[in-house]
């Protein structure tokens, strides 16, 4: 127990000082949030293949106006504020506070380094909505952004850490070789596809932490606390946003925010594979299993809609279709985190007996 105590200090540090920190930010950067308006101009949104998405219009046309975006700046602006208090802590006291820092090069300069770089891109997109008849960054643009970072992580997985292989539950790793390269940049694609859960208020920010504490259990299980400090500290930050985006919300996350962690998720479930001799790759699906079904159901209803000529949800991804037949807002949120954490938690024992 006395052992464990000192890790445990280290790895839930990040996440009250984020959670404080997100807190005291959040009335500062809400009241600049509405100051200037940072607002979609004309609500509206168009559907999957282009024409106007008239159901999630009568249900959302109200809420695009409402509030302001950019609440994702609660999540990582959190993270940043808090690796720079550490760094300062660090620099007073050494001795004392070297033991709290977490950011490395061994583990977490790739998590955080696409966090930052999803933020940036992310709040050039939502600059680019709020401004009069502003329509954001093109799809092409965004995503070109996404495969330009995967491929250099990537490489840096390939090249600089040796990994060569995907780790298998029960069994041995899979060699792949070169091949990890481009594993990486298709999922990154598809955990950026999976962005839009941040459709109703405070949906995402509880998906996003239950499935950033599992991996933070993870690393800590294979000894990478630093990777698990700074899981945490994102988790912290994404409570603390969460305090202010439950109904009726104050801010939406939005791209700044969903950029970030999508990018920052696809490379914590690299490091918690291979590199920490682990099998994060494999149990990512079931971790995000909520993010896998928002992307199959718009996969399935651009299929469907191809192949008969009709819909086959109310509207997509998934959530809003349970909102367009009735269910209230509220309870598709609470749904959802209930799943969310019961899939979290399979995924953590599914990746602790593999060890076993």
């Amino acid at each position: 127990m006395h052992i464990l105590a000192p890790n445990l200090i280290f790895i839930l540090l990040p996440a009250v000082l984020s959670f404080l920190i997100g807190i005291a930010l959040t009335p500062v950067l809400s009241d600049y949030l509405y100051y200037y308006k940072a607002w979609k101009k004309t609500p509206g949104k168009q559907a999957l293949d282009g024409s106007v998405a008239h159901e999630f219009n009568r249900l959302h046309n109200g809420n695009e106006t409402r509030a302001p975006r950019m609440g994702g700046i609660v999540v990582w602006g959190s993270v940043v504020l808090t690796v720079a208090l550490l760094a300062i802590a660090q620099m007073l006291a050494p001795e004392d506070a070297d033991r709290f820092q977490f950011l490395t090069r061994s583990q977490t300069w790739l998590p955080f380094g696409a966090l930052i770089v999803g933020a940036i891109a992310g709040f050039l997109d939502d600059m680019l909505v709020i401004r009069p008849g502003g329509k954001g960054l093109r799809l092409r643009t965004r995503l070109l952004t996404v495969v330009a970072l995967s491929l250099f992580v990537g490489y840096w997985f390939y090249v600089k850490l040796g990994v060569v292989a995907v780790g298998v539950p029960f069994g041995t790793p899979l060699v792949i070789g070169w091949l990890i390269v481009p594993l990486f940049v298709l999922i990154s694609l598809a955990v950026y596809a999976s962005g839009v859960i941040d459709g109703i208020d405070g949906l995402s920010g509880g998906v996003f932490a239950s499935i950033f504490a599992a991996y933070a259990i993870i690393a800590a299980f294979q000894e990478q606390n630093d990777l698990a400090a700074f899981c945490m500290c994102v988790v912290g930050g994404l409570l603390a946003f969460l305090w202010f985006n439950i109904p009726p919300a104050r801010f939406y996350m939005s791209d700044t925010g969903t950029m970030a962690l999508t990018l920052a998720l696809a490379v914590v479930a690299f490091m918690t594979d291979m590199p920490g001799e682990g099998i994060g790759i494999s149990v990512l699906p079931v971790i995000g299993g909520i993010l896998v079904a928002t992307v199959a159901s718009n996969i399935a209803q651009i299929v469907w809609k191809k192949m008969y000529g009709k819909k086959l949800l109310r509207i997509a991804p998934l959530h809003h279709h349970f909102e367009a037949i009735g269910w209230p807002p509220y309870k598709v949120v609470m749904r959802y985190w209930v799943i969310s954490v019961v899939l979290a938690s399979a995924g953590v024992i599914l990746a602790l007996s593999s060890h076993v």
